[in-house]
């Protein structure tokens, strides 16, 4: 089953595409083009804003029909944005309080995109009315397979001072805490004479002569997410009433700091993500687009997503710009749907002429697409995903899930820490460990289901709720292997430390407590050691010392073993790595220290041996393995070669057919340089 009904169990694949910033007849090539590569699905309408609606009063739909009608004629579906995304100009000059603020108060102009504040009535009520027309005309046009609201919500303008925000954050602040007193008990406002008398007094998080309040801080970004998803709620529940049925996204970022994706997937009918690897470091960038795969993925478990944006070779944003070498955007497309996505798409079908991104790579490029050897791969992808569409609808299923927050990782970065530490950084260490392990990994809330996973991993969870903390404990007791690192557990929900002993509402599930942190930064080093007792059958790789980076804590121990230990510091022979047996068979093991990438490597490969976790294909470096999954019980494995020369891999027991080349694969596949197979196992 498609996660899109109206492409009929087919995996989409496409792009954005612009027709507004072409004449109209160039359309018709485009839609001839986009037969012959394969082409089934297209965002239209993103940035049509001022070209629909060119003043208040004047409205203009009929080349959009035109363009609905053309891509129909050639099955193309049609992902139709709200074209929210950038106000007209003549908002900016109606409304200019819809304009957003910065904390230093300084205003930001028309010029750019994303223009406008989340708190604005005006820009609200234009935007309402723009989606309800959108959604009334286009309805029942059989080529309408979806809606795209928005665009990329808060990359660019990701927080709003002025005065519509203050407003807003004060009235979500009143529904939060009820009354001022609790307001200030659970901000700490008996700190700095910073008691509040009324509402009125409290104003956004601007600019202050020194540390403004960390709650303060943490409930403004809360605030924040919480205004953009209310704006991407306010038009789905208008497309929801004129056009039932209908499936409502919008494209993610991935790890994008300012917006909680926990909390918008559960209002999205299916998740999508732009993915931009970097070509210019390749290692860096497979496991970046797999981890933002994975995290897009975790979002709404059990279902497929889309990867909405990419590149078909070079961006046109980073200082350098390298492209895309031959093969590469098309091993990074089955990338994708390895990891779970029923579709592929990219920015954009032609490149544009001029404006901001006119030289960032396309699916029709500058030049004639017959001469294009881009195009070429564009149409070899399309040709290809036709072959493997029975994976549509299927999904990865992992037994490895790390626990991500978006409020853990705002509250860690607050000012006035002991050292700085970066949580994505730490994570995508973490994630690493186990991807170059070929064990797939899920991304977690703190209180979501863990039944379906051996091995949970807590990284720098340092803000952790009661709720968190029991869901957390629990898992370990029904007899799951819990890993939770330094600097977690270290505050509530409300910022506010758990006293007792770090880290906090976890400690009898560890077994341990921890008395002060001694941080490393780049003045200080130490290491930890291994003892004598074995933690696992698999250990031998674990024997050497591992280098500390970033943290060290002093550890006390109540009821764990001590499986490793520091050598150096104040805290020489104290705990490092401890374990604690948990109900009858589960296992809850803290590490007082943050690894290098080889340490993480070595610890990951631990806590899945004490889980009972293992790839289902064992490969070299630069090999990835996927396995998907369908109700049906068939199973499709992805082997990708990210090398630039040819690997041969060992196929174990494991039989089937490759659905790109329709052949058997034997006991060793062989595979070329950035080569794939896609095997229907037997």
């Amino acid at each position: 089953m498609s996660l899109l009904p109206s492409l009929a169990g087919s995996l989409a694949y496409g792009g954005d595409y612009n027709p507004e910033q072409w004449p109209e007849s160039v359309w018709p090539e485009d839609a001839r083009l986009m037969q012959t590569a394969g082409v089934n699905l297209v965002s239209v309408g993103i940035f049509a804003w001022s070209r629909i609606q060119k003043t208040p009063t004047s409205w203009d739909f009929t080349w959009l029909d035109r363009v609905f009608d053309l891509l129909h004629e050639h099955g193309v579906r049609v992902c139709l944005a709200t074209a929210t995304a950038s106000p007209p100009p003549w908002m900016a000059r109606l409304y200019p309080d819809s304009l957003p603020v910065t904390a230093e108060g300084v205003t930001l102009h028309l010029g750019a995109r994303q223009q406008f504040s989340p708190c604005s009535p005006d820009y609200r009520r234009h935007a309402a009315a723009l989606v309800r027309r959108l959604g009334r005309r286009y309805a029942k046009h059989p080529a309408l397979a979806a809606w795209h609201v928005g665009n990329e919500h808060a990359c660019h303008m990701n927080e709003c001072h002025g005065p519509h925000s203050v407003v807003a954050f004060r009235a979500w602040l009143k529904s939060r805490y009820k009354t001022i007193d609790a307001l200030n008990a659970a901000w700490g406002c008996a700190f700095w004479s910073q008691l509040y008398a009324s509402w009125d007094e409290i104003h956004t998080p601007r600019r202050a002569p020194f540390i403004s309040n960390p709650a303060q801080q943490l409930d403004f970004k809360r605030f924040t997410s919480d205004a953009f998803l209310d704006l991407y709620k306010m038009e789905r529940d208008i497309l929801r009433e004129v056009s039932p049925g209908v499936p409502v996204t919008t494209n993610l970022m991935a790890f994008f700091k300012p917006l909680d994706y926990h909390a918008w997937a559960r209002e999205m009918d299916f998740t999508a993500w732009d993915s931009y690897p970097d070509p210019a470091l390749p290692d860096e960038g497979r496991h970046w687009a797999a981890v933002g795969h994975d995290l897009t993925r975790s979002l709404k478990p059990g279902l497929p997503f889309i990867q909405m944006e990419a590149a078909t070779s070079a961006v046109n944003w980073r200082a350098l710009n390298r492209p895309k070498p031959a093969g590469l955007m098309r091993l990074q497309s089955l990338q994708a749907l390895a990891r779970g996505a029923d579709g592929v798409m990219f920015f954009q079908w032609r490149a544009s002429l001029s404006g901001a991104e006119k030289y960032h790579s396309a699916m029709v490029s500058h030049i004639d697409p017959a001469r294009c050897r881009i195009h070429a791969e564009v149409a070899r992808v399309g040709a290809e995903l036709k072959k493997l569409a029975p994976l549509a609808g299927s999904t990865v299923r992992a037994r490895v899930a790390i626990v991500m927050d978006w409020h853990a990782w705002w509250a860690l970065e607050l000012e006035a820490r002991p050292v700085k530490l970066d949580y994505m950084a730490t994570l995508h260490a973490v994630h690493r460990a186990f991807y170059e392990q070929n064990l797939a990994t899920d991304f977690v809330h703190p209180e979501a289901d863990l039944s379906a996973y051996a091995l949970v991993v807590a990284p720098v969870l340092y803000l952790l709720t009661e709720a968190g903390a029991k869901n957390l404990a629990s898992f370990a007791a029904r007899g799951g292997t819990l890993l939770a690192t330094y600097a977690t557990g270290i505050v509530d929900g409300q910022e506010r430390v758990v006293p007792g002993g770090y880290p906090g509402l976890l400690r009898d599930t560890l077994g341990i407590w921890v008395e002060e942190w001694l941080p490393l930064g780049d003045r200080f080093a130490n290491t930890l050691s291994f003892t004598g007792k074995k933690p696992s059958a698999r250990r031998a790789a674990s024997t050497d010392a591992l280098a500390c980076r970033e943290w060290t804590e002093s550890v006390h121990v109540e009821d764990a073993e001590v499986l490793a230990t520091f050598t150096a510091d104040l805290i020489a022979g104290r705990p490092a790595l401890t374990r604690r047996t948990v109900g009858k068979k589960g296992k809850a093991l803290y590490l007082a220290t943050g690894l290098d990438a080889a340490g993480w490597t070595r610890l990951a490969a631990l806590a899945a041996a004490e889980a009972g976790v293992a790839p289902v294909l064992a490969a070299s470096a630069e090999v990835e393995v996927s396995l998907r999954e369908s109700a049906d019980g068939a199973r499709h494995l992805f082997v990708l070669n990210h090398r630039h020369a040819p690997v041969s891999v060992s196929m174990d027991k494991l039989r089937g057919r490759d659905l790109l080349t329709d052949r058997p694969v034997a006991r060793t596949l062989a595979l070329p340089a950035l080569g794939a197979a896609v095997i229907r196992l037997d």
